[in-house]
């Protein structure tokens, strides 16, 4: 029995070693990215199962400029000198997907949230306006993204980083979206790709 139970633990390691290498081969964004070492959370556990982490980064795009892969469903910020940060992030489920070139329009600290119309035609339920605060489903930051009504924020739902839940807002930890919003400034340049 044990002999079956170390058995299947290899196959599982083996098999998720295998597919990790093959997304960085097929995924054009993946190839960008290498990990150079994990970030720690500074003592702290974090509040996602994926870490935010500095990797290389061999793309086109300068030092301060935000990458999203929605594919990947992760965030870089580009530092310069070959290296990015990188985090977990949830995007715009089926149907409500979206690329494009935009920048930092605002920034606001725990914001108050109200839904656009086209959200209460659709779920009636939500409440007209919200007071930012922890139960907020903007978090605690947001930085809102020019010429729509989409916004990196914060996310109450921790569990939902790494998926494609949204109206099409990227969303992040509490925790990563204040690490983010510290380094980007009005203007900064935000590039969605699929």
């Amino acid at each position: 029995m044990r002999r079956l139970v170390f058995a299947l633990i290899g196959a599982i390691g083996i098999a998720s070693s295998s597919s990790g290498s093959a997304m960085a081969e097929t995924d054009p964004i993946s190839a960008l990215f290498n990990p150079v070492a994990p970030r720690a959370a500074e003592g702290r556990p974090q509040a996602s199962a994926i870490p935010r982490e500095v990797v290389r980064y061999d793309g086109r795009y300068s030092p301060g400029t935000v990458i999203i892969s929605t594919s990947e469903r992760r965030l870089y910020y580009v530092l310069g000198n070959g290296q990015a940060i990188r985090y977990g992030v949830g995007v715009g489920r089926p149907g409500f997907e979206w690329a494009g070139s935009r920048y930092i329009s605002s920034k606001r600290e725990w914001p108050d949230w109200t839904p656009p119309a086209q959200m209460l035609k659709r779920r009636p339920d939500l409440p007209r306006h919200m007071e930012g605060g922890i139960n907020n489903p903007l978090g605690a930051r947001a930085m809102y993204l020019s010429g729509t009504l989409y916004r990196i924020h914060g996310s109450n739902e921790p569990e939902s980083i790494g998926h494609a839940v949204s109206s099409g807002c990227i969303r992040m930890t509490n925790e990563d979206v204040t690490d983010l919003y510290d380094r980007v400034k009005i203007g900064t340049r935000v590039v969605v790709e699929r």
